[in-house]
């Protein structure tokens, strides 16, 4: 029994090592989905859901100040964010009305100014959920309501689709190989496909690798927040290995369980071989139909977790 209970007194205290919790300062109300750490400044920058802006502060939780106020420059509620160079990538769309928009902001970091902004308007729903940005500036983005990945059409400089297939329906999160030639694709209807951008071609089968907000690619692998499973330990940080060629999934585990069963982390940001995610976004508090929040008192403190991979 002695010997049982120092194993686990071991595995715990390596777990506690590899991850860690910072308490951030920013209001209680920001309901958070996207997040994105600048790697020369080592800041982290939260959008929110609830109030049209970019929040930003250092990555021990100090300093925290506004990036972005709210709506400026047409920002809508936030969605998935990331970097690439000095230029910061944000989604953001309205709610569930008859004018439906989505937009992406590129704005300059050293001075928070707008870049290029790029609006988004159909007639069918279109919610733009996540980007990713290969080392030439090109970004590929995720319609959570539709079966498309957008972007940019480099004549006439305006969104557009750039791949459509059903068996992509609700992609949420998107995440791009290292050479550039694979998207990566979280579907709820088919799991974790992978996409050849030079030929527009899905080249692996559909799976049960579901239920996957934040996806990034490392090191020939997938990281990946699964948060939608109804089976709650089926949820947590799980790792996706690829075969040498990158088309196909190996294995997979699990690196991480959530803190509580209701916590709901969105997406992430890796930095030095850390992974950093909002341990609970509190979007369940968040009625997106009236921008409203339910009950303000259960409304807690963010704590960025901090983890090694």
């Amino acid at each position: 029994m002695r010997v049982h209970f120092m194993l686990l007194f071991v595995l715990l205290a390596s777990c506690s090592k590899q991850s860690s919790t910072i308490k951030l300062q920013f209001e209680k109300d920001l309901i958070p989905e996207g997040i994105a750490i600048d790697p020369v400044s080592e800041k982290v920058y939260l959008n929110s859901l609830f109030n049209n802006k970019i929040v930003r502060s250092n990555l021990d939780g100090s300093n925290p100040e506004i990036f972005i106020e709210n709506n400026k420059f047409g920002y809508l509620p936030g969605f998935g964010m990331t970097i690439k160079g000095d230029t910061l990538f944000a989604l953001g769309n309205s709610h569930d009305t008859p004018s439906n928009q989505s937009i992406l902001l590129l704005l300059d970091i050293p001075s928070g100014q707008l870049v290029k902004r790029y609006v988004l308007k159909s007639l069918e729903k279109t919610y733009l959920n996540d980007i990713a940005v290969n080392s030439k500036g090109q970004f590929f983005i995720s319609d959570s309501e539709g079966s498309s990945i957008y972007s940019s059409n480099g004549k006439t400089d305006h969104l557009e689709v750039f791949f459509s297939h059903k068996t992509i329906a609700h992609t949420n999160g998107i995440a791009i190989s290292d050479d550039g030639r694979l998207l990566y694709l979280a579907s709820l209807g088919s799991g974790l496909r992978v996409l050849d951008i030079a030929t527009k071609k899905l080249i692996n089968r559909p799976n049960d690798y579901k239920g996957i907000d934040g996806l990034k690619f490392y090191k020939n692998s997938l990281v990946a927040i699964v948060n939608a499973r109804r089976d709650s330990e089926k949820n947590g940080i799980f790792q996706f290995k690829l075969i040498p060629e990158g088309t196909e999934i190996m294995s997979a585990s699990k690196l991480m369980v959530f803190e509580n069963p209701t916590d709901i982390p969105t997406t992430f940001s890796i930095n030095n071989d850390e992974m950093f995610f909002v341990a609970d976004s509190q979007m369940d508090l968040l009625d997106d139909i009236t921008n409203q929040i339910n009950d303000p008192t259960k409304l807690e403190n963010y704590r960025l977790i901090r983890k090694k991979l």
